[in-house]
């Protein structure tokens, strides 16, 4: 608890010191003016948006001027809003099971129903936006190992901007029964807010910025947070600096599994080199420490950045650098640890579909199974209109885990590969319901030396789950 309350008092420090998080202009700008905004899709990255509310609050799509270096992803753009509103919502969904939580490869299938309020509340002023995103409720199940429950997700965003100086605070919350991995992959259920609201698709924390989940642990719910903030200044019209922190915390009911607070420091340099394309270096700082562990890890990492954004269509990050990692306790003799880390984030936009792509590679806090990770996870995902009703998507995720430095023991030598992969259909039911069906099957293949955390100790565990989901959702009611 002692390194939990010094960690949060120097996260306090820094945002107080550094002024941290915000969203800047730098990657839109150049020596040519901005383009102007373009027409309003169907807003990117969600896996079943096919349930758009249809009011007249969104016209078309802001430029996205967050920073190339922050840390946010970047987007095709942001909905320009008309008024402020918020918007209440329900949505029940069934998942249908085989094989739950046991790797013997059982046939048995259990159910599990999901009742869930949603909220949606989006305020903006001549300085400032606030989104607030969220989705909560219980669950039952068939499943003895699974029992009943309740599961919460939250997201929000506060900005403020002026003319140079931009200044934001962003908290991702989730409390679930199982991994955030691919929990609820093809439905709305994986997303907080309002299903088709333009505020639900705020942007969040970026990759590698929330507490990393991607080994499927025991049985039982985990709940997760990330608090982060940044300030970015305008320096000119074409460069700009950042100066953000986050801290998140991962925590489990299952005593068994290896809990961890988490401190991100990064800075950042963006210049712009054309209205479309932005470069940039950054310097990131983080620590890792585990509750009832000796261990604690400490990693610097410089890094550049490429960026491209076409408003509407087109965001594009890239980046990579060299991760010095250091061990309060040796392993295998070694205190310090050379490797490289990399990161990606594409989400493109066609007339009547999407695409993203999101990649990353570096040190993790070894998702309750390990005490520091090194990671390698890629998530994709899209949707396309099939017909006038009908909105398809696909889902696929990957994540490979193993020990920082391996040794020659069973237990420094332990690998996790996970999957999940699938497919689903949505549809409108008039104008406030909509109804979605999805497939997703979840495998993971573990090494010999890998401890056994889920159901019997076999070395693979794989499930089928099919989802069936009903939305409802109020119109906007508008702010004054």
């Amino acid at each position: 608890m002692k390194s939990a309350r010094s960690l949060i008092y120097l996260l306090l420090g820094a945002a107080l010191v550094l002024s941290v998080p915000a969203a800047a202009r730098s990657q839109e700008e150049g020596a040519v003016p901005p383009k102007p905004a373009a027409r309003s899709l169907p807003p990117l990255g969600e896996e079943n948006q096919q349930d758009q509310v249809s009011d007249q609050n969104v016209t078309t799509l802001r430029p996205d001027y967050r920073p190339l270096t922050g840390i946010q992803d970047s987007t095709i753009g942001s909905p320009e809003m008309l008024h402020s509103y918020w918007m209440p919502g329900a949505s029940y969904f069934n998942q249908l099971q085989s094989n739950g939580y046991s790797q013997g490869g059982g046939a048995s299938w259990n159910s599990t129903s999901f009742l869930i309020g949603n909220l949606t509340l989006l305020e903006a002023w001549p300085h400032g936006q606030l989104g607030i995103n969220y989705t909560g409720g219980g669950y039952f199940s068939t499943n003895a190992a699974r029992g009943s429950g309740q599961n919460h997700e939250l997201g929000l965003v506060q900005e403020f901007n002026w003319e140079r100086l931009h200044l934001s605070f962003l908290d991702q919350f989730s409390y679930l029964p199982s991994s955030a991995f691919g929990f609820g992959a093809g439905t709305n259920l994986s997303f907080p807010g309002v299903s088709g609201s333009p505020g639900a698709v705020l942007p969040g924390l970026g990759s590698g910025g929330i507490p990393n989940q991607s080994i499927y642990t025991g049985v039982g719910p985990r709940y997760s947070n990330a608090f982060g903030s940044q300030m970015t200044y305008e320096l000119t019209p074409r460069s700009s600096l950042t100066l953000g922190g986050i801290y998140g915390i991962l925590r489990f009911t299952d005593s068994t599994s290896v809990e961890s607070n988490d401190l991100i420091l990064n800075a950042g340099y963006n210049y712009a080199l054309s209205q479309r394309d932005t470069v940039g270096l950054s310097y990131r700082f983080t620590t890792y420490h585990f509750l009832g562990q000796p261990q604690a890890i400490g990693n610097n990492s410089p890094r550049f950045s490429y960026g491209r954004t076409i408003t509407g269509r087109l965001a594009l990050q890239l980046a990579g650098g060299v991760e010095v990692t250091s061990f309060r306790v040796p392993i295998n003799g070694e205190t310090q640890h050379i490797g490289g880390t990399a990161g990606a984030n594409l989400q493109y936009q066609v007339e009547r579909g999407s695409f993203h792509l999101g990649y990353h590679h570096g040190v993790s806090g070894g998702s309750g199974v390990f005490v520091g990770a090194t990671t390698d996870q890629i998530q994709v995902g899209g949707d396309r209109h099939l017909t006038r009703q009908w909105t398809g998507n696909a889902h696929f995720g990957y994540a490979h885990n193993r020990q920082v430095i391996q040794t020659n023991d069973a237990a420094g030598s332990a690998t996790y590969n996970s999957f999940y992969f699938g497919g689903g259909a949505a549809r409108p039911l008039g104008n406030y319901m909509s109804f979605s069906t999805a497939y997703t099957g979840y495998v993971q293949h573990s090494s010999a030396g890998a401890a056994c955390v889920i159901g019997t100790c076999g070395r693979t565990y794989t499930t089928n789950q099919i989802t069936i989901g009903f939305n409802w959702h109020a119109r906007p009611f508008v702010l004054p």
